[in-house]
């Protein structure tokens, strides 16, 4: 069993996932080209401080560019018997592909969707694997000290074979879109009936307990309302980081319907928009077929 892995990548996520591996008795040794915050200065001798039987290298920088580069330097400096984990959000399909290429190498690989944000040193990370049976097996210590206390099967799935930990993560993160947009159109829609509700933090946060519509992602809700009751101190632009993309995409290929998180998503689009020119153009159509009062631009 593994109990001494190197961690690549120590920004919000990795730093805190070494805080809470090394409180969990698992041994870290953590690079980053800050070295501030690295404990050794380059990706060979992060390799050569870790056991020479088998050697675990997770990897927690950004998807794309930044991580192929890593398994690549990797793929150069590990052999027969260790083994990557990519714990970003890259695609399930490179996954695959760098799986085959490590495997050449005699090296395992394996996908894992981590959820928990800023707050898993504290609450523990849901894991989503991806990979072999038996990596799995070997790397479980580290997976039992990175998930929340409580039975494993309530914070971590080994969900398949290579590529299954990212589609898992990936599907999750478009469910939270969904989630994250239902709420914010039920906080739009009270804000808005002023002259009926007073108080619409209040409203939210009863709904914490004993609701349908209670969860974590409610009390994140709640403590943002608390922090800025009107949210003035906020743009409205929202970003998407991929994931609700290729969820969507999934769905069109799969034939699945996905109404909700295809809606979110293009509601993400829409807050980029300083003018809208679709509504522009249902505006000049309502002016066109019916004459109906429109709103001269500035």
């Amino acid at each position: 069993m593994v109990t001494h892995i190197g961690l690549v990548g120590l920004g919000k996520m990795g730093n805190n996932m070494r805080s809470r591996l090394r409180k969990g008795g698992i041994e870290v040794t953590g690079f980053d080209p800050r070295p501030e915050v690295s404990d050794v200065p380059t990706l060979a001798d992060l390799a050569a401080a870790l056991p020479a039987e088998k050697r675990v290298v997770w990897v927690m920088v950004p998807a794309g560019e930044a991580t192929r580069s890593v398994l690549d330097q990797l793929g150069d400096i590990l052999g027969e018997g260790d083994i990557v984990i990519e714990g970003g959000n890259s695609h399930y399909v490179e996954d695959q592909e760098r799986a085959a290429e490590l495997a050449a190498k005699g090296i395992g690989y394996l996908d894992v969707g981590v959820s928990g944000g800023v707050w898993g040193l504290e609450n523990g990370y849901g894991l989503m694997v991806g990979g072999s049976a038996a990596d799995v097996e070997s790397v479980m210590p580290v997976f039992d000290a990175l998930r929340p206390e409580g039975p494993r099967e309530e914070g971590f799935v080994h969900a398949g074979g290579v590529g299954a930990g990212h589609y898992a993560k990936m599907v999750h993160n478009g469910i939270e879109y969904g989630l994250m947009q239902a709420y914010a159109e039920g906080y739009e829609l009270l804000a808005a009936k002023s002259d009926l509700i007073d108080d619409v933090h209040g409203t939210v946060r009863a709904w914490s307990r004993g609701t349908v519509v209670r969860s974590w992602l409610l009390d994140l809700m709640v403590k943002a309302l608390e922090e800025d009751p009107k949210l003035a101190l906020l743009d409205d632009w929202v970003d998407d980081s991929g994931e609700g993309r290729w969820t969507v995409d999934e769905g069109i290929d799969l034939a699945v319907p996905l109404p909700v998180i295809s809606a979110a998503l293009f509601a993400r689009f829409a807050s980029r928009q300083e003018q809208s020119p679709a509504m522009k153009a249902v505006a000049a159509l309502r002016q066109q077929f019916g004459g109906h009062a429109v709103k001269k631009a500035d």
